[in-house]
């Protein structure tokens, strides 16, 4: 299943990649399931991000993998982290954050993922809740880099 949502901020690529930071990972991290960071090595390739969601009854081990990362000859600036130990349900996770030059200096900030569970009717019930967990995004990425 694919969800991707667009967020314009007023910084350029460039200065919007290089707030990825820890910092910013748990300022976007939604009201539920809680996240503690474990592990946040950065975003370049080889870097490693491990959190624990807890649900309130189980706390579930997420790892992924920074497969990934670059600059585009157009300026648009990137990274990929990949599920390498996924909570039930998923069995997929692949998350493009891509960094697009916009007008005027600004930057589209584009997370494109990509997720799947043992069933497409699974994949498509999550769908509203996925979509949900990024759209919290959108508003952080404004405070954080400016309204463009």
């Amino acid at each position: 299943m694919h969800v991707t949502l667009r967020t314009t901020v007023a910084q350029a690529p460039a200065q919007v990649m290089a707030g990825f930071t820890r910092a910013l990972f748990v300022a976007l991290a939604p009201p539920f399931p809680r996240l503690r960071v474990v592990r946040f090595d950065g975003c370049r390739t080889g870097d490693k991000v491990e959190i624990e969601l807890d649900t309130l009854v189980k706390r579930l081990p997420w790892t992924s993998l920074i497969t990934d990362h670059g600059t585009l000859p157009d300026g648009t600036c990137f990274f990929v982290d990949e599920g390498q130990a996924l909570p039930p349900p998923l069995r997929f996770w692949r998350h493009r954050h891509l960094l697009e030059p916009g007008p005027k200096g600004t930057c589209v900030i584009v997370d494109a993922l990509e997720y799947c569970t043992a069933s497409p009717l699974l994949d498509a019930l999550l769908y509203p809740a996925m979509w949900a967990q990024f759209a919290w995004r959108k508003p952080i990425y404004r405070r954080w880099f400016g309204k463009a």
